[in-house]
């Protein structure tokens, strides 16, 4: 199972991004969707999941901001980013989660697979 994420990029504070989550190799309408993110110097932290069943948990710092969402028929799950802040600026990460894709997973270590990470920069 491969994961391509794509999507990120230099933008200002108050400007929108949508991140793509393209994965291969599996059967993708099984799998728990989430996407993670890396700051400089600091440790991954969830941002936002959504089940096999279309249900969605997002971390309170994005909540109301971000959206994520799946399309099983692309095999590609998206977060739409929007009122962006400089805080937002990190490495993000898409993960597939086959062993929780019932639940709603937001611990890295529940995920099976990983994408390679796209970064996103947000100047003020």
């Amino acid at each position: 199972v491969q994961l391509q994420a794509s999507g990120g990029g230099l933008v200002a504070a108050g400007d929108s991004l949508r991140l793509s989550c393209a994965v291969s190799g599996g059967e993708f309408r099984s799998y728990a969707m989430a996407w993670f993110r890396q700051a400089p110097g600091k440790e991954r932290e969830f941002v936002a999941v959504v089940n096999r069943y279309d249900v969605k948990d997002y971390a309170v710092s994005v909540k109301g901001r971000f959206t994520i969402s799946r399309e099983n028929r692309e095999s590609t799950a998206y977060l739409q980013m929007n009122s962006l802040e400089p805080e937002d600026t990190a490495v993000y990460y898409c993960a597939a989660s086959y062993r929780a894709r019932n639940s709603m997973p937001t611990n890295g270590r529940d995920f099976d697979y990983w994408g390679q990470g796209t970064l996103v920069t947000v100047s003020s």
